[in-house]
């Protein structure tokens, strides 16, 4: 098949995922971007310019999830009424953090509510972030005066499934170094630095173990915007002689070698709708210490949980745990779990999903013109 595919933030996660699809699909991916910046505008303003962009009529449209669905329809709809329109929802606007200065309301989380009720087909990238979804569009429409139209909720979801994030784990397997590294564990936090990630908890959870006379090293690393959060300046300030990577890694090889020598992927996310940057790590052989929340219960093998996930607030005692024991855990069935999403066997779920939503699509067009 010919599939359009639409990502109007092609930075990041969202870009390594548009990359990743075309780069193993069996279909003919042709990516259609715009630059990961200016979020707000992308989803109210990206529809209008790649509507006139397509200038080609595909099998499929596969569309990322910070798009207004509903005016690239309407601006479409003589040449491409009969192009199946799937979207994947990477994240959605109705259960994502706000802070005074994205107050908003709920005018983004409604151009995710139309778009679903738009596309043929929605693919969320976990089971959690379908039902988080799903509980949270309620809670907007009934926000309203009147005319809720509820019923749409349902009509969501029959057209609604979960399809994993694809990620290239096997590229890390080149820049693996097999040589025993001596030295104190190396703690890893490699997240995107914004608030939602909460770099505040993990800093000062370390700053606490460090007073407390625990040996370990720090990296910490992820896609960072304008200028360095204040508490990474006081980890600088505090652990400075503990740290051995701050900032974001440019080298793949780097920041794969950076995994490899870690011994603990750390998050303190109160937003993440799948978790790529743990699985990369997990990949990478580190043990994961995550809060029991989102979307990270379902990435940990039940056997692990226990020594995994943390409860709120319980992440220094956690670390303490580990740190006091002495003793790696044993990831092998977990990085196992996590190895699945490898994108080698994730397109061909893409592939045969998509295919087979072209196929039903294009019947339902055909009874279409014969009634």
């Amino acid at each position: 098949m010919r599939i359009s595919l639409l990502e109007s933030y092609y930075g990041g996660s969202h870009k390594a995922w548009a990359d990743g699809y075309q780069r193993f699909s069996r279909h003919d991916i042709d990516l259609l971007t715009l630059p990961a910046q200016f979020w707000k505008w992308r989803m109210q303003g990206a529809a209008i310019n790649f509507a006139r962009r397509l200038d080609t009529k595909p099998d499929l449209i596969l569309a990322s999830s910070m798009i207004d669905l509903s005016i690239f329809r309407a601006l479409t709809r003589e040449r491409l009424a009969d192009v199946p329109i799937a979207m994947y929802f990477h994240e959605n606007q109705l259960s994502y953090p706000q802070n005074q200065r994205q107050g908003h309301g709920w005018r983004y989380g409604f151009i995710n509510y139309v778009s679903a009720l738009c596309a043929d087909a929605n693919y969320f990238n976990s089971q959690y972030h379908l039902d988080d979804f799903l509980a949270q569009l309620p809670h907007m429409l009934k926000h309203f005066a009147d005319c809720n139209e509820l019923q749409t909720i349902d009509e969501i979801r029959a057209k609604s499934s979960v399809l994993p994030l694809g990620i290239d784990l096997r590229r890390f397997d080149e820049h693996r170094d097999e040589s025993v590294m001596n030295g104190p564990p190396v703690i890893l936090w490699n997240h995107r630095w914004e608030a939602d990630k909460d770099p505040d908890a993990f800093v000062r959870s370390m700053i606490k173990l460090a007073d407390e006379g625990y040996d370990f090293k720090l990296a910490i690393t992820g896609e960072s915007f304008g200028q360095m959060p204040d508490i990474f300046r006081l980890a600088q300030s505090l652990l400075g002689d503990r740290i051995i990577q701050l900032g974001y890694v440019d080298s793949f090889a780097e920041y794969a070698n950076l995994l490899w020598r870690a011994d603990y992927v750390v998050s303190t996310a109160w937003q993440e709708f799948f978790g790529v940057s743990v699985c990369e790590a997990v990949y990478c052989g580190c043990v994961p210490i995550l809060p029991d929340r989102l979307n990270y219960p379902n990435l940990i093998t039940e056997e692990l949980k226990r020594a995994c996930l943390y409860q709120r607030d319980r992440l220094t005692a956690q670390l303490r745990y580990h740190l006091d024991s002495g003793v790696r855990l044993d990831t092998t069935a977990l990085r196992e779990k996590i190895s699945r999403f490898d994108w080698r066997l994730m397109a061909p779920h893409y592939d045969d999903e998509l295919e087979a939503l072209a196929i039903r699509q294009r019947s339902r067009w055909d009874r279409r013109r014969l009634s």
